[in-house]
């Protein structure tokens, strides 16, 4: 490893999964002399890894007991879990700047009692006051999410006027100010004029004007289907999804080129691939490395 270059941990995710696999064949074409890396994961999965010159690994071991089958496992879990805790420590203590995460199983980290339901519920813990924002980017698009992973009928007490502001205002931040962002509505056809719901009338167009009248190139609430014409037409160069698949749905369909994950407004850069950890074709060397590829050039891009 050389002094002054940038360095970023890649946790390898659950390693019943694909997380190892994705992450060695993205180095294999990454240049050596992009950045260093700290790959952190299982004694089995880090074996591979000694191959390259950037890179030092970082062993997690459980005190569950190893199954060798691909599916949720209390195993698998506790190893990816404590991985991320063990990034964000180095994180915390300036051994690194960037954090790429390697798919996860929420099911796995239910079953060993983890409260947060994925990466960014424990990123936006560990970021506080900071706050955390979910967005996922091509390099026409970029869409980010005022809820993450809820139930249905949990949205609405979850998506507050304050959660929504929030939201809003992380994402003008990257953007900036003066450029054209677009709100989707929570409810069938932004709600018909309150027929379908009331979210609409009493939170989203009240925060819509609130924003356009401190300058904001706002605009809002739009049902799911003209927001994401109009983002893929180039009138919105970036939006921001009340639901989880409002978001992933469209930005799926849209995109032509692999999506990076982002989580942005924490003190650090954290990306991930776009997909889960794919335990049906685990360990078959099938899996499609791009989308890790990408979240990798992302975060050595964006890593100042």
């Amino acid at each position: 490893m050389q002094k002054n270059k940038k360095t970023l941990i890649i946790t390898l995710g659950d390693p019943q999964g694909i997380g190892a696999e994705i992450t060695f064949n993205a180095l294999k074409k990454l240049p050596q002399n992009k950045a260093d890396f700290i790959i952190i994961g299982d004694k089995f999965s880090l074996e591979k890894f000694t191959q390259f010159s950037n890179v030092k690994t970082c062993e997690i071991q459980s005190n569950f007991k190893k199954e060798n089958k691909h599916c949720p496992t209390q195993w698998g879990a506790d190893i990816s879990f404590k991985a991320v805790l063990k990034a964000l420590e180095l994180l915390k203590n300036k051994k690194a700047q960037g954090l790429i995460t390697a798919p996860i199983s929420k099911e796995g980290w239910n079953k060993i009692g983890v409260k947060w339901t994925g990466h960014t519920e424990l990123l936006k813990h560990y970021a506080k006051k900071e706050g955390a924002l979910m967005m996922f980017k091509t390099s026409k698009l970029m869409c980010a999410l005022a809820s993450e992973h809820f139930a249905i009928k949990d949205l609405s007490k979850v998506l507050t006027k304050k959660r929504i502001k929030n939201s809003l205002e992380l994402l003008f931040k990257i953007t900036g100010k003066k450029t054209p962002v677009g709100l989707s509505a929570l409810n069938p056809h932004a709600s018909d004029g309150g027929k379908f719901g009331t979210e609409e009338e009493k939170i989203l167009i009240p925060t819509v004007k609130e924003f356009r009248k401190k300058g904001y190139n706002l605009t809002g609430p739009l049902p799911a289907d003209a927001l994401w014409q109009k983002h893929k037409e180039g009138v919105f160069k970036a939006i921001l999804c009340l639901q989880h698949d409002i978001a992933l749905v469209g930005m799926k369909l849209a995109a032509t080129e692999p999506i990076v994950h982002i989580t942005a407004g924490l003190k650090f850069i954290r990306t991930s691939p776009t997909h889960g950890t794919a335990f049906d074709i685990a360990g078959k060397n099938k899996a499609d490395y791009k989308s890790m590829l990408e979240a990798i050039k992302t975060a050595c891009d964006l890593t100042k």
